[in-house]
């Protein structure tokens, strides 16, 4: 894994050379420690560079940025591509000649055949950046999922892009300023949806998107990939049961076996729930070695929030290499600021603290590139809350919707006002708010403020767009790429499109990758989330319970107390550590922030919810959480008052 940035003038006097690409360069070293390196093109026009983290062909060989053989083309590129030595054969076969035994040089090689279209034969996760001179054009791509993240910003006279917002910022035309319809989105999904980020002005790819910069400065967006495929659909439509699970534990086993390609050690983060424990055992039958494994867990005062019983049974089972480290709140507060820094832009999700002390463990045990369990719960329905919007929306929706619209809104504020003065059953009342509206109850698995919460929070008459707005929009792409795609479909859709993309798999990049470690996601290989898209809702909910099909294919692997084990979601128990000195200062701070200076929110209110939290009658530490990250994003960002 590696980072990237570069610069593309469109116009005279637009800064670019190598000196300032080197320093943008300086700022995302973590991301590959191993070797650096810049390309400034003869026409003063381009400048490239790259960090490496080495994990295929640890030789000089990888450097980049990397050029064809005749020096047209040069790209930047991190990631993983798994399918790299599958293609190399066919591309020798044409004449091209390699020098190195990198999946970089594939892609060069690959693009001169097909041009950007190579993206859709490409099999990974990755981040790139393609300069052809011949064409004059700069290709910008992030991968079918998002797994890697890519940002850019365009002015009048050019356009400066990098792994990492603060990249970017190294350049003298760009500018931190707060975007507030970004902010407005965040204060909902604690993540800035695709293309927008906190910093007005600068924007970030998609997943599977392609960006075009023409040298005049034009551009063009495509999308190369869905995960509606009907390929897919075919072959899972003729499919009986047991050959569905059997297909299913083929994909699997192909995926974690792929991702253990890397000349650096490789080990699994391991909570001992059923993902990590899958990914545990199949990786178990492919070495000879014990599997290294890595856990994260609290003291016995936290008991519903550990798991480190779980994952050392596990370890047991398959005689894994273990290691764990257990945190408290002091181990929190002294990362707050780090944690800011690497985001970039809030992403108000507290498993990032777990997340670094856990990647720190690894690396510190000389272990470079782990296998982890993201994107399961979402293509599968693992999460009881999705089983309940699911059930909530086939049982009551329609028949709620026939009542007349008088009577819904007063059912509607009737249920959001009771839950908010109580701070009880919130997301329930948020449902019936919703349903009330006539809006899809299910907003994705992370949702903060949202309908009458929302605006209690906000300045009084603080105009803002509606999130909602969001949702729909993937609710109606779902249905384009798929007509009549089931309700657990388009779910899934929407999780992979922005709460997977733009807050799990951002985190995971943004943690992981500050402590120099690379993170692979199995359950997100390409042709296993086109599979389980495919799958009817039977196959994913069974009698209530979530995650049917994969329970069944991974039978004869796991013990059944894992696979039936209650669900555990990766968490830290902030809840508690905010009745104390944490959320002590958290207010402050929250009172204290450069934030507070714009008049988007309402103190008093966010004061109240605190005053709840601290005495029990409410339970309000995630959206607590929410804003105090994005205080403290704004002091550090904004504001520039600096890391304490």
């Amino acid at each position: 894994m590696c980072g990237i940035c570069g610069i593309l003038a469109t116009r005279d006097g637009f800064d670019v050379g190598e000196e300032l690409v080197s320093a943008m360069n300086d700022t995302i070293v973590h991301r590959g420690p191993d070797d650096g390196g810049s390309w400034y093109s003869p026409e003063h026009r381009v400048a490239l560079a790259h960090r490496r983290l080495s994990i295929i062909d640890l030789s000089a060989a990888g450097h980049q940025p990397m050029s064809n053989e005749d020096g047209t083309v040069w790209l930047t590129f991190g990631g993983e591509i798994y399918n790299h030595m599958e293609i190399r054969p066919e591309l020798e076969a044409k004449g091209h000649r390699y020098r190195s035994h990198t999946d970089t040089e594939t892609i060069i090689h690959l693009y001169e055949e097909e041009g950007p279209r190579c993206l859709e034969r490409l099999d990974g996760m990755f981040h790139l950046a393609i300069w052809d001179s011949r064409t004059r054009e700069l290709h910008l791509a992030r991968d079918r999922l998002g797994k890697k993240p890519l940002y850019y910003a365009q002015t009048e006279g050019g356009l400066v892009f990098g792994s990492e917002i603060k990249a970017l910022l190294v350049h003298p035309a760009i500018r931190p300023e707060l975007d507030e319809e970004a902010f407005f989105h965040y204060l909902t999904f604690v993540c800035t949806p695709a293309p927008l980020t906190m910093f007005q002005g600068i924007r970030k790819l998609a997943p599977a998107e392609l960006l075009t910069v023409r040298a005049d400065g034009s551009t063009t967006n495509t999308t190369y990939w869905s995960p509606m495929s009907e390929e897919a659909a075919r072959e899972v439509a003729g499919a009986t049961e047991p050959e569905l699970e059997q297909r299913l534990l083929q994909l699997l086993r192909e995926s974690i076996g792929a991702r253990m390609m890397s000349d650096v050690p490789f080990g699994v983060f391991l909570s001992g729930g059923l993902d990590s424990s899958t990914n545990v055992a199949l990786m178990s039958e492919l070495m000879a070695d014990p599997v290294q494994t890595f856990s994260v867990g609290y003291g016995a005062e936290y008991a519903r929030y550990n798991e480190l019983e779980h994952a050392r049974k596990v370890a047991q089972l398959y005689g894994t290499d273990h290691h764990e480290i257990v945190i408290d709140v002091a181990d929190l507060e002294a990362f707050v600021p780090d944690l800011i820094y690497h985001q970039d832009e809030p992403l108000a999700d507290w498993v990032a603290v777990p997340l670094h002390y856990v990647s720190k463990l690894a690396r510190d045990n000389g272990t470079i590139v782990v296998q982890i369990g993201e994107g399961s719960d979402e293509l599968f329905h693992g999460y009881q809350s999705y089983i309940s919007h699911a059930r909530f929306h086939s049982r009551y929706w329609p028949p709620f919707q026939r009542v007349p619209a008088v009577i819904r809104r007063g059912i509607g504020r009737a249920a959001t006002s009771l839950a908010f003065s109580s701070g009880r059953f919130v997301a329930h009342a948020q449902a019936i708010e919703d349903a009330a509206a006539g809006r899809m109850p299910f907003w994705g698995g992370a949702i903060a403020y949202q309908g009458e919460l929302k605006e209690r929070v906000l300045s009084n008459g603080q105009p803002h767009p509606d999130s909602y707005e969001i949702v729909e929009r993937l609710w109606e792409q779902a249905e384009r790429e798929r007509p009549g795609a089931d309700l657990l479909q388009k779910m899934s859709y929407l999780e992979l499109k922005n709460r997977l993309a733009e807050l799990l798999l951002m985190r995971v990049d943004k943690i992981t990758m500050a402590n120099s470690v690379e993170a692979r996601v199995p359950f997100l290989d390409r042709r296993l989330v086109e599979f389980a898209m495919a799958l009817p809702p039977e196959m994913k909910v069974r009698d209530g319970e979530g995650k049917y099909l994969l329970k069944r294919a991974v039978s004869r692997l796991l013990p059944q107390e894992i696979i039936h084990r209650t669900k555990q979601g990766f968490s830290a128990p902030v809840s508690e550590w905010f009745r104390g000195d944490l959320g002590e200062r958290a207010q402050r701070e929250i009172q204290e922030s450069s934030l507070a200076e714009r008049g988007l929110l309402d103190y008093g209110a966010i004061d109240r919810l605190w005053a709840q939290h601290r005495s029990g009658r409410g339970e309000w530490a995630f959206q607590l959480w929410n804003v105090y990250n994005v205080s403290v994003w704004h002091d550090l960002w904004v504001a520039g008052r600096g890391r304490a």
